[in-house]
């Protein structure tokens, strides 16, 4: 059977198959859903079976569809393989990278360094995305992901970037108003910022176990940060972020030495799948920013 199809066809399909829906994969492929649909028509017409089940409310794979998703998903991975192979032989990795941290990491451990991570490799073209939860690297096409926090993924290797400590800090603008605590018993009495959406993350690692209720939550790192600039209250975030801010005395660390450390929110990691090998491009970037990052 002669298949006329390209790849940015079969791409196509793989998307979908991943997304669930014809919308989905348009707007993951900044396209059109009318491209997408002529996508698949013309597999199918190339292929002579029905690749999905449709009706008004879902779209299945069939049979056939789902035998064909194995042995594309296969066959452009070996392609892409080829690729890199030949842009290794050139020592000039070359190609997109999507790269998925949580928007505190992105913002100040990333983003100031990208302009010299383009300068020395220009054949990069870098996809950045902020994503506070973990996701799916396959199902999202992402090739790495910088992970904070004790890993649990069995499927994908991790590079150790280092371990960065947490701090508890407030403003001097909160503890003129409030006071601050001498001992981690004081914290009952103060107004605690904590995560919206991760309670997890909620949990300080006091020496002393103590139960604090957060007065006010936000669903990232950096808009606790920014609650804490500002005024509203005590909050625990990793060094990374508030480094900068305890040495401009914008934020202030209190009751230093009081939490356990290691402890599990510390660990920094680059994370990137298993079933594929190390592009020159992800090598690239663990080695450039494993320079640069400070944590």
């Amino acid at each position: 059977m002669l298949i006329k199809s390209k790849n940015e066809d079969l791409e196509t399909f793989i998307t979908i198959a991943n997304t669930g829906s014809f919308t989905s994969a348009a707007n993951q492929l900044d396209t059109q859903v009318a491209k997408v649909s002529r996508a698949i028509t013309r597999l199918e017409c190339d292929l002579k079976v029905t690749l999905f089940n449709r009706s008004t409310r879902r779209i299945d794979l069939t049979e056939e569809g789902q035998l064909f998703l194995e042995y594309v998903t296969e066959g452009l991975d070996i392609i892409s393989r080829g690729e890199e192979a030949l842009n290794n032989l050139q020592s000039n990795p070359a190609g997109k990278l999507r790269v998925d941290a949580a928007s505190p990491f992105l913002y100040h451990q990333l983003i100031p360094y990208i302009e010299d991570f383009q300068l020395a490799y220009p054949g990069i073209t870098l996809e950045l995305l902020s994503n506070e939860s973990i996701v799916d690297l396959i199902e999202k096409k992402t090739d790495i992901a910088i992970r904070i926090g004790k890993l649990s993924d069995s499927n994908l290797y991790a590079k150790k970037l280092g371990l960065s400590k947490l701090r508890i800090v407030a403003s001097p603008r909160y503890l003129n108003k409030k006071g601050a605590p001498t001992c981690i018993d004081d914290l009952k009495e103060h107004q605690i910022i904590g995560f919206a959406d991760s309670p997890k993350l909620n949990n300080w690692f006091l020496k002393d176990t103590i139960s604090l209720k957060p007065s006010i939550t936000a669903s990232s790192g950096e808009a606790i940060r920014q609650l804490c600039i500002n005024g509203n209250g005590i909050a625990v975030l990793s060094d990374f972020m508030v480094k900068k801010d305890i040495e401009k005395q914008v934020l202030v660390e209190i009751l230093p030495n009081s939490i356990l450390s290691p402890n599990p929110r510390e660990d920094v990691h680059a994370v990137y799948n298993k079933n594929s090998v190390l592009s020159s491009r992800i090598s690239a970037f663990i080695d450039f920013f494993s320079t640069k990052i400070s944590l």
